[in-house]
């Protein structure tokens, strides 16, 4: 089949990587897959170079960006509309808001060619004032019904979907995220307190931190936005930080908040400020994943966020806002800890900090939770799957 990919992006989030991990393998399963593209923002990466080094042609849409731009968004159409009529899909499967909304209607001009988009969480509710969010339902609702098939990455994204009467069921479909998920399963995770496990402590990560072995290595992954509220983790750090002397939060990512988060660090007190590393945007995600000690996510809305599959797949516990699909992959008490507030976070890292060996343990059951069900194979099975059902029924009526 020939399969059409729209983005907004290949940065280094979600959507890409599991571009990154699935279309090789649907690649050497037949398919010719063409990717279309707007440019990477500055400081988050691009895995454009990644992708057509694997097989996976990436074509720029000159125009394609996040944000509200009607001349932009036109010339971005017309874009999308020539590349696909000259690549001639049969599938066309779109990713996130506006990608799925410009690479849909591209699509309808095409005749014959079905549409798959994903929602990789959702912004439809609580996030804009009440009028912007049933302007954007209005929208997705309109754009579902002439869509072939529409997948949510997690149950609670479909449930929410269904909810807010955006899709039919009967088009809805859950495909949980894959990632290439072999190089953190790679990873050893010793046990507390033996030879191996400080010698596992004394990597690169810690020498450019500075941060000896006996130091609580707590990450932040993911991008700087307002959705993933990254600053709550300092007021994590705030209520943790006398009584576990040891905890060091790294900040992987960069964003929009990028420099107010730097701000808000410089204005602590000279102590905790020496406790907080803001590294930026980093590509080399298993290398550092091996010498933390546990990862925190403080969002108010995801998905089913990657950067909790790769912390499980390293066998790292994790703490995490019970939003969206978080509580599909960390299990409560189990393999880290959900929380409704700053001071249920806070609760949940002081748990994992005053063991190592439930922390160790609760990272090996998260390892052996994501290991099949998020892996990059998966993924391409069940998308290769999708796309031939799709192909074989009756094309929805635009």
């Amino acid at each position: 089949m020939r399969i059409a990919r729209v983005l907004t992006r290949l940065n280094l989030g979600g959507p890409a990587r599991q571009v990154l991990a699935s279309d090789p393998l649907l690649v050497r399963a037949g398919h010719a897959v063409r990717v279309f593209c707007g440019a990477a923002e500055k400081g988050e990466g691009d895995l454009a170079d990644e992708l057509a080094a694997r097989g996976i042609e990436v074509e720029r849409v000159s125009g394609l960006a996040r944000g509200l731009n009607p001349a932009k968004d036109l010339w971005a159409l017309s874009a999308l509309r020539s590349k696909l009529a000259a690549f001639r899909p049969q599938i066309v499967h779109t990713h996130a808001s506006k990608a799925g909304a410009l690479g849909r209607r591209a699509a309808a001009a095409l005749g014959g060619a079905r549409t798959v988009h994903t929602f990789h969480g959702h912004v439809l509710e609580g996030y804009f004032p009440d009028i912007v969010s049933r302007r954007l339902i209005a929208q997705e609702r309109r754009l579902a019904a002439r869509t072939d098939r529409v997948i949510a990455v997690a149950h609670a994204t479909a449930d929410d979907l269904v909810r807010l009467g955006v899709v039919d069921p009967a088009k809805l479909v859950v495909v949980p995220p894959g990632i290439e998920i072999e190089p953190f399963l790679a990873l050893a995770r010793p046990a507390p307190g033996t030879s191996e496990w400080s010698a596992a402590r004394r990597g690169p990560l810690r020498a450019l931190l500075g941060a000896d072995p006996a130091r609580a290595l707590v990450g932040v992954i993911g991008r700087l936005a307002e959705v993933k509220q990254p600053l709550r983790a300092l007021e994590v750090l705030k209520l943790l930080a006398a009584k576990h002397a040891r905890l060091e939060l790294v900040y992987v990512g960069d964003g929009e908040l990028y420099a107010p988060l730097v701000r808000a660090v410089r204005a602590l007190e000279p102590e905790l400020a020496r406790r907080v590393h803001v590294l930026g945007a980093r590509a080399d995600m298993p290398e550092l994943l091996a010498e933390l000690d546990a990862v925190l996510l403080c969002s108010r809305s995801e998905g089913a966020p990657v950067c909790l599959i790769e912390a499980h797949a390293a066998a790292l516990p994790a703490v995490a806002m019970d939003v969206g699909g978080v509580g599909e992959l960390v299990a409560h008490e189990r393999t880290g800890f959900l929380a409704k507030s700053v001071d249920e976070l806070a609760f949940g890292l002081d748990k994992l900090l005053e063991s190592d060996a439930f922390a160790h343990g609760c990272g090996l059951r998260g390892r052996l939770r994501v290991r099949e069900r998020h892996s990059g194979a998966a993924l391409a099975a069940r998308l290769d799957g999708l796309y031939h059902e799709v192909w074989e029924a009756a094309p929805c009526a635009s």
